[in-house]
């Protein structure tokens, strides 16, 4: 199996949350959609934190993970978003050794 899992935690800064999910609608949310690399994807608000984000998501393969991080509006979007987190984001890859495709 060569498929990709990523996580990402974010914390906003207190009310921060909705506008940091802005920035990621601006810059992220059409090439993810669009990405044939990113087989499922999930932007969540932490439902016992309000000011913690968890993205989430399966790849095809660790490459398509990464040319999220290579796009030309990238560092637009580190910009942006750094002045409403209150810490630095924290990111993990892992390996899927089992999936469940979600029913539609």
């Amino acid at each position: 199996m060569s498929k990709n899992a990523g996580l990402v935690m974010l914390k906003a800064k207190p009310g921060q949350r909705d506008e940091v999910r802005r920035v990621w609608e601006k810059y992220a949310r059409d090439y993810v959609a669009s990405s044939n690399g990113a087989l499922s994807s999930y932007y969540c608000y932490d439902d016992n934190d309000p000011d913690r984000i968890i993205v989430f998501g399966l790849a095809a393969d660790e490459a398509s993970n990464e040319e999220f991080v290579q796009q030309p509006w990238f560092a637009d979007y580190q910009r942006e978003t750094q002045a409403l987190l209150a810490e630095p984001g924290e990111v993990r890859r892992a390996t899927p050794k089992y999936i469940k495709a979600a029913q539609s």
